[in-house]
């Protein structure tokens, strides 16, 4: 995404060079996001009266995508009645075909591996799932929230009830995703930008709403509702309606535009859950004010985008909350405590790539949309139910703990740094082989992945990631165990629950988890640096590390 964003009569270093840039830029077609107030049609001819072309329009919360060659665009269109402000959506940076996806703190290194971990050893599985799966026993996850068939699935599987996986996609060809993937009411919002996502896979360069080039998605999607059926692993709420509403490139970006069209979709589509492992790109935490940078520089382009993520994604996450959707995001692998009273972000910008720089802001600027009021934050433990080291954290922010996998965990045991510290769910095959997790064949490189085929010959491929992005799908999953057991139904088959309902379940059956003695948890023993220590606030019942504890599918609908 762009930084170059123009909008404050404020006089910022560097302004002469953003001028420049707009002039050279004058000729080339860029897109922008506006918001606006008033009527869709007096929106629209503000800004072609201002050199742009409408391409879409989400009225619901005031935002429009936009084309335009003029270069001074963001200055003409917001000096026209009823524009609240503009940005660039993106635009195409100085990256190169093939770079490293954005996820890959989700996979340790080769470098990180125990001997154990080589190919040819023997997989760890630090606990079972009893389950019919054939891969069951390398689910420690579903183990630990009670998300198994003589638990919470003796009460509910998640019938009826419509998730929303706002991702990179889902891989609707798997076959642990096939039964419940709904092609009907599936959208994909993006459009594939060959610079930074690699040749676009159709000519339209806007993919069909049931593949995944990203990967990221369908391990998501896998972790909420993997079909019980004979075949491979189990979500956590296995009959569970999965909906694609695909946010992001295939490279990992989450944009502004359609970010905030996914999620107005999810509103609109009611759909009951919505998953979000993202924040929105570029910004990791997004300012309001230039007050709230304590340390590095902001310009007042960037800083106008800033306050346009923060208008536009508020406004989307409430009116799809307004709209009954349980939504539950990641809280983010920085290891960072996010109620101290200041925020250190060394990766914003982080679109172009390589022109972060780092900056130290308030608590008050906001990861979007996990720090949206309306969203259940989830923080992630590893198999020992300890904080994982990357995960952040914050009394206050972290509403509830999932597993999420941690690589480092169980350490003075032979568990330690082995793939089955991490969570297994589904993966595209045609992605494991462009990253080299499988071989041409598609068989598997090393243990962080398996290849599991039916005797009929029916294969899907699995692998091990770690990450909150892991640990808030547990969480949506179990929202969608909730709505089963406890919603009403709406006629056509399905179950609905107001949200705050299915929050309140959440905190409350959730499992008490303490901070540890001494009220810091030390990871050096694992091999981090000091700077990993996480101050636990609060108390057993509710502290900083943990929200009100680990979720608890079992507790959640009565299957204990």
């Amino acid at each position: 995404m762009s930084t170059a964003v123009v909008a404050s009569s404020a006089t910022v270093s560097g302004a002469s060079e953003d001028d420049a840039a707009r002039q050279a830029s004058a000729a080339v077609s860029e897109e922008y996001v506006v918001s606006f107030s008033g009527t869709a049609e007096a929106a629209t001819a503000a800004i072609e009266a201002a050199g742009g072309t409408v391409e879409s329009l989400t009225p619901e919360v005031g935002a429009a995508l936009v084309t335009s060659t003029n270069g001074a665009f963001v200055d003409d269109v917001q000096a026209q009645d009823q524009i609240r402000g503009a940005a660039r959506n993106h635009s195409v940076g100085t990256t190169r075909p093939g770079m490293p996806h954005r996820f890959a703190v989700e996979r340790p290194s080769s470098g990180e591996l125990a001997d154990e971990s080589r190919p040819g050893s023997a997989e760890h599985s630090p606990g079972t799932g009893p389950s019919a799966e054939p891969l069951a026993d390398r689910q420690w996850n579903m183990a630990m929230i009670g998300a198994t068939p003589d638990a919470a699935h003796r009460r509910a599987t998640g019938t009826g009830v419509e998730v929303g996986i706002i991702d990179t996609g889902i891989d609707a060809s798997h076959p642990d995703l096939a039964p419940n993937f709904d092609a009907e009411r599936s959208r994909n919002f993006v459009t594939d930008i060959p610079e930074i996502d690699g040749p676009c896979e159709v000519a339209s360069c806007v993919d069909p709403a049931d593949v995944d080039d990203g990967g990221h998605g369908t391990h998501v999607a896998g972790i909420v509702a993997a079909a019980d059926n004979g075949f491979g692993i189990a979500g956590v709420a296995p009959d569970a309606t999965l909906v694609n509403v695909r946010a992001a490139q295939d490279s990992g970006y989450f944009f502004l535009y359609e970010t905030v069209r996914a999620l107005v979709y999810a509103g609109d589509a009611r759909l009951d859950v919505v998953n979000m492992s993202f924040y929105t790109d570029p910004w990791l935490y997004n300012c309001g004010s230039r007050g709230e940078y304590l340390e590095g520089t902001v310009t007042d382009e960037e800083l106008t985008q800033q306050r346009l993520i923060r208008e536009l994604v508020l406004g989307a996450v409430a009116y799809a909350h307004s709209m009954g959707v349980t939504l539950v995001g990641s809280a983010g692998n920085q290891f960072e405590n996010l109620a101290a009273p200041t925020r250190v972000d060394e990766t914003s910008p982080n679109y172009p790539p390589e022109s972060a720089r780092p900056r130290t802001v308030a608590r008050t600027c906001l990861n979007l949309p996990s720090e949206a009021p309306q969203v259940i934050s989830v923080s992630a433990v590893g198999p020992s139910t300890t904080k994982a080291d990357y995960s952040s954290y914050g009394f206050g922010d972290v509403e509830i703990a999932a597993p999420g996998g941690w690589f480092r965990d169980l350490v003075g045991t032979p568990a330690y740094q082995t793939p089955g510290n991490l969570v297994l769910s589904s993966y595209p095959l045609h992605v494991a082989i462009a990253r080299e997790l499988a071989d041409p064949n598609g068989d598997p490189v090393d243990e962080f992945s398996v290849r599991y085929c039916d005797e009929n010959g029916v294969c899907g491929f699995y692998t091990y990631l770690q990450g909150t992005s892991m640990a808030s799908p547990h969480v949506a999953g179990v929202a969608a165990l909730i709505i089963e057991a406890m919603g009403h139904p709406t006629g056509d088959g399905g179950r609905a629950l107001d949200p705050a309902v299915v929050a309140a379940v959440l905190a409350g059956s959730a499992q008490d988890h303490p901070c540890p003695a001494g009220g810091v948890e030390d990871y050096t023993d694992e091999g981090r640096t000091p700077n990993y220590n996480a101050v636990c606030e609060g108390t057993t019942e509710l502290n900083g590390l943990y929200g009100e504890g680990i979720v608890d599918a079992a507790a959640a609908v009565g299957g204990h």
